[in-house]
């Protein structure tokens, strides 16, 4: 399979005083287009790191991350800010929608950041959301839809660019079983457009759907079910 993204021996600390903050040890993962991979373990054990450099959110400390065959971390933050347009989706616990834009709206603004015409990015907005079976909330606003169609909005709208790569924090901690499974079918579908889906969770619902679960324990990562005691 395709690897979208990988590190190599790369970990993330933080100093504060005369204390070192160990966030992420370093590590050597990588992460497969056609695949859904769940990153699992207790708060603080340095999932969201992990999938903030996945993110190019922030920089590594030691060693490289990899998006397709470009090493990251020596990008300026204004390259950094083109690949997070481009190649990588992002899904929220919190949706991150915006308020005073209905759903077709929302789905629309990464191809409007593009420079997409708006003619353009708004049909390709509603036969994205046609296809999460959303056609009939396009101009809904967010607080006027469930939790689990705005969760499908911020899909689509992740989905929108046709990124290799799509991050996910907590994206069913809110949701109910049939929302989840909503949700969890659509993130299944990415997978075979071509993404390596990864998600951060807590969630033991989401064990079924998973190709592949990996473990992080005090900044350490395993594949090795034996540290399933970490899933919290």
């Amino acid at each position: 399979m395709t690897i979208a993204a990988r590190l190599s021996n790369a970990g993330k600390t933080y100093t504060s005083g005369d204390s070192t903050i160990v966030a992420l040890q370093p590590t050597d993962v990588e992460f497969r287009k056609k695949e859904l991979t769940l990153l699992v373990g207790p708060s603080g054990s340095g999932k969201t790191t992990l999938l903030s450099l996945l993110g190019c959110v922030i920089y590594p400390t030691t060693g490289n991350v990899w998006l397709d065959d470009t090493c990251v971390n020596t990008l300026p933050e204004k390259k950094l800010a083109e690949i997070r347009l481009n190649k990588i989706g992002f899904v929220f616990q919190g949706f991150n929608l915006l308020a005073p834009l209905n759903g077709l709206e929302n789905v629309m603004q990464p191809l409007l950041m593009q420079g997409i015409s708006r003619k353009e990015a708004k049909a390709r907005a509603q036969d994205m959301l046609n296809d999460f079976g959303l056609g009939d909330r396009i101009k809904n606003l967010p607080r006027n839809l469930s939790g689990g169609q705005q969760q499908r909005i911020a899909i689509a709208r992740a989905l929108i660019t046709k990124p290799g790569l799509i991050l996910c924090d907590e994206p069913t901690a809110s949701l109910d079983h049939k929302s989840t499974m909503q949700v969890m079918d659509n993130l299944c579908l990415l997978k075979q457009k071509d993404c390596a889906v990864v998600i951060v969770t807590h969630d033991t619902r989401l064990t079924k759907y998973a190709d592949r679960t990996i473990y992080v324990t005090d900044g350490s990562i395993s594949e090795s079910p034996e540290n399933a005691k970490t899933y919290e």
